[in-house]
């Protein structure tokens, strides 16, 4: 009786503590360490691609028809390790975000317990990610000087729902794409158990997101929420912008500019971004927080 009460009065922080304590029981019964689940010993086989061949940035152009199956698996491992390296800059970002949002806050109380569980779940996830691209022998792949730059800003100014809507950008994504490598017999084994591990544990930092984005975005002014939709979208084109670094295809023995021009053209690419970015979408859609300019934003990444 009492706490139904309590929910009448104060519905936003009931349910903040019910998801927390939710969360971290889903924690409790299902949290994978990487360093144990992982066979990091395992030899790498030469014959598996890195990723789904369907989410390489070339697969559906003449270059990727061209290319010897070799070259497919090789460029493959160097676009998941491209896409792991965006993940883990961007992982670190979200850890600082969450942190700050934390900072001095009641220690007792499952929502922040939970976010610091969430906090512990990114850094091992970050390891794994680096030791997937070490053992394929890839090198630390990094976005743009330029977007590193605008992420420091990023991570320091970002609040309420632009940070935590900005968090579900990269995880929802990449989410729609682990799916799929984790249930592909054609991709390399650590790439399939890495993404099962991630796929698993971000489910319930996407809800953790979702939430806390709805509920900073209640009661916002007309221009508080253009000004957040625009942020969000931002931030949206450099992650999306940032995936496949252009070191990739000189690693795989490819002519950069020409990978680079069919990339861009890519039209069978386009659509698994359209397709990997439809739950993001539909989210920001219901919190409306798409909308005006910012839906040009995402054409440009090909999100809508």
């Amino acid at each position: 009786m009492a706490r139904s009460t309590l929910a009448l009065r104060n519905p936003k922080i009931t349910d903040r503590q019910d998801t927390g304590a939710r969360l971290l029981q889903s924690s409790a019964r299902m949290s994978y360490d990487p360093t144990v689940e992982v066979d990091w010993d395992a030899p790498v086989p030469d014959d598996l691609y890195g990723l789904t061949p369907e989410w390489s940035s070339l697969y559906g152009t003449p270059m990727w028809d061209e290319m010897t199956f070799e070259q497919q698996i090789t460029l493959t491992k160097h676009e998941v390790s491209s896409i792991m390296g965006t993940g883990i800059w961007f992982e670190m970002i979200l850890q600082q975000m969450v942190i700050r949002d934390m900072y001095a806050k009641d220690a007792s109380q499952a929502h922040f317990q939970f976010a610091l569980t969430e906090v512990a779940d990114e850094c091992r996830h970050s390891v794994m990610f680096a030791r997937t691209a070490e053992k394929f022998g890839c090198p630390s792949y990094v976005p743009h000087k330029s977007v590193v730059t605008l992420g420091r800003g990023f991570k320091a100014l970002a609040s309420g729902e632009v940070a935590y809507a900005g968090i579900l950008v990269a995880e929802e994504i990449l989410d729609v794409m682990q799916r799929d490598w984790m249930k592909d017999t054609r991709v390399q084994p650590i790439v399939r158990v890495t993404s099962k591990i991630h796929v698993v544990e971000e489910a319930r930092h996407m809800r953790f997101a979702r939430e806390e984005t709805l509920r900073r975005a209640q009661g916002m002014s007309k221009a508080h929420r253009a000004a957040s939709r625009a942020c969000i979208a931002i931030a949206s084109n450099l992650i999306v912008s940032s995936m496949i670094n252009p070191a990739v295809y000189a690693a795989a023995g490819l002519d950069t500019e020409r990978a680079l021009r069919e990339a861009k053209n890519n039209r069978f690419r386009a659509e698994k971004i359209r397709e990997s970015s439809q739950p993001l979408m539909r989210f920001l859609d219901d919190a409306d927080l798409l909308g005006g300019p910012s839906r040009h934003l995402y054409k440009r990444v090909n999100m809508l």
